[in-house]
Order: C-alpha cells, then sequence, then structure tokens
C-alpha cells in the first residue's frame, strides 16, 4: 500500500508485464488446461486484462502495429478455459479455495500465488511440482529455506529424511517464532493438492485471525494422505514486498535485449553516486 489500494495486489507490473500474467504463463507451461481466477468485487482489472478489448485491437491494427497487437490477444491460447470465481468475503486462502470448489470437482488442482516469482533457466516452478505430483501422486508443496529469524512470516513445515529430492511433511505451522517452528522450511505460493483437501477444509473450520487457513485443511490430510514438501529449483522473488519487487523488476529487465544495457548504465551510476564501486 497505497500502490495495490484501487488494483489487485496482482495486477502490478514487472517490466512489461503483470504478475498475473508471469503466473498464467507458468501454468500453462505446466500443462494446465483450466484456469480459475478466484478474486474478490473490486478485481474487475483482472477479467478486463485476460479478455478481449476490440477497441484497443482495432486502434493496433489500424496503426501497423502488429507486435503490440499480438502481444495483447495471445496472451492465453483458446485451447485453455478461463473461469473466474468471486470471494465475497476476505476469509482466507483455504475459503478463497472453497469457492471454486464446485468447479474444481473431483480432480487434482494447482494453486499459484501471483505475488510469489519463481524464476528458473530450466523447467517452471509448477512445472517441477506437477512432475512430481505425476511421478508419486502425492500432494505437493512448494517450499524454500528461510532464515530463522523470518519463520514468523510463513507456513512452516516439518519434514522427514531427504528421499529423491523431496520430502514428506509430517506437520505444518503457521507463522511460528523461532523457536517453536519445525525447520527452515518455509511454504512459498505453490500448491499441487489432492481434491480429498476441500473435505478437511470444511471440517477445520475458522483458524488463525478468523479465517479458513489453507494450512490448517493439508495439516488435518496429513492423517490420511502423504504430501510432499519440494524444494524449487530457480530465484524466488517475494513481489508482496518492495525489495523483492524491485529486485524482480531488475532481474527480468535483464531479460530484454533493447533495455539491458540502459539498465546496468544506469544502475552503474546509482551505484557510483551512493559510493558502492
Amino acid at each position: 500500500l497505497p500502490a495495490t489500494k484501487s488494483i489487485p495486489k496482482e495486477m502490478p507490473p514487472i517490466v512489461d508485464k503483470p504478475l498475473i500474467q508471469y503466473a498464467v504463463e507458468e501454468a500453462l507451461e505446466a500443462g494446465i488446461e483450466t484456469l480459475i481466477f478466484i478474486s474478490s468485487t473490486r478485481k474487475h482489472t483482472i477479467y478486463d486484462h485476460f479478455s478481449s478489448d476490440f477497441e484497443l485491437e482495432t486502434r493496433l491494427s489500424h496503426s501497423g502495429k502488429p507486435d503490440l497487437l499480438d502481444r495483447i490477444t495471445d496472451i492465453v491460447p483458446d485451447r485453455v478455459d478461463r473461469v473466474y470465481v468471486t470471494q465475497t468475503e476476505a476469509l482466507g486462502l483455504g475459503h478463497a479455495i472453497l469457492c471454486a470448489e464446485s468447479v474444481i470437482g473431483d480432480e487434482p488442482f494447482a494453486i499459484l500465488l501471483a505475488d510469489d516469482m519463481v524464476k528458473n533457466k530450466g523447467a517452471g516452478a509448477l512445472s517441477q511440482m506437477v512432475g512430481l505430483y505425476e511421478e508419486t501422486g502425492s500432494s505437493v508443496i512448494g517450499v524454500e529455506e528461510v532464515p530463522p529469524e523470518r519463520t514468523k512470516s510463513y507456513g512452516i513445515v516439518g519434514v522427514d529424511d531427504t528421499e529423491a529430492g523431496h520430502q514428506a511433511i509430517h506437520t505444518m505451522v503457521e507463522k511460528p517464532l523461532p523457536e517453536d517452528a519445525p525447520s527452515n522450511l518455509g511454504i512459498i505460493g505453490r500448491y499441487v493438492l489432492d481434491p480429498s483437501v476441500f473435505r478437511h477444509l470444511h471440517s477445520v473450520g475458522k483458524g488463525s485471525g478468523g479465517e479458513i487457513q489453507l494450512t490448517d485443511g493439508i495439516a488435518a490430510m496429513l492423517e490420511t494422505r502423504p504430501v510432499l514438501a519440494l524444494a524449487l529449483q530457480g530465484e524466488r522473488y517475494d513481489c508482496g514486498s518492495r525489495h523483492g519487487f524491485i529486485e524482480a523488476t531488475i532481474k527480468y529487465a535483464m531479460e530484454h535485449d533493447d533495455m539491458r544495457d540502459d539498465v546496468l548504465d544506469h544502475m552503474f551510476a546509482v551505484l557510483k553516486s551512493y559510493g558502492r564501486i
């Protein structure tokens, strides 16, 4: 705030695309065929972004800008379904997922929180997780190591010994103090879940902050089904924080050949002005 006072937190741009578009691209790379956007009543800009804009498309076409026209018409392939679900009350991530239960049905599904970005030269974060789900048939949660003093900002998982690059989760604690944390593995905004989690979300009710916590539902699911923690390959950026947003912007700007040199020159000048080089 105040940057997201009037726009959804998923819409600030990293270079030339909003956060939500990067999440969609990651989902498409992983083979997702139905995109479900869960948002509050005020987040119509997400719907607008992924919908056709006849006036803009006509203007770009008539002004001879085919490259820009392609960039706004090819965001989501026609073969991919888009469903928009409204969360009428801000009752937590678990409640948001329950709002989409009738759409998801009895199928495994993925959750991507757009303000968590994971950049990897190889397979994207969700592709890594879908691969593990297909291999094991178990739900998968993306994690990263966090400093002990920051455990109180994350959901933390307790895990068994490493096996084949992943770990079985035996406990989950929401935002524990360092002395109460079962490990230093923090949950980031990527999940691939078995649909049985819906039954547990219905049964756990409201938890911390009067909200229905997704971690509570998954913790209950642990009693009957294995859930795996996967340390994701790639660099993670918390774009819900100011420093994470700036770091991601710089990193993604370096991927643009037409602006890399100018950005590097400016960074050099700034560092020099502050006596850092």
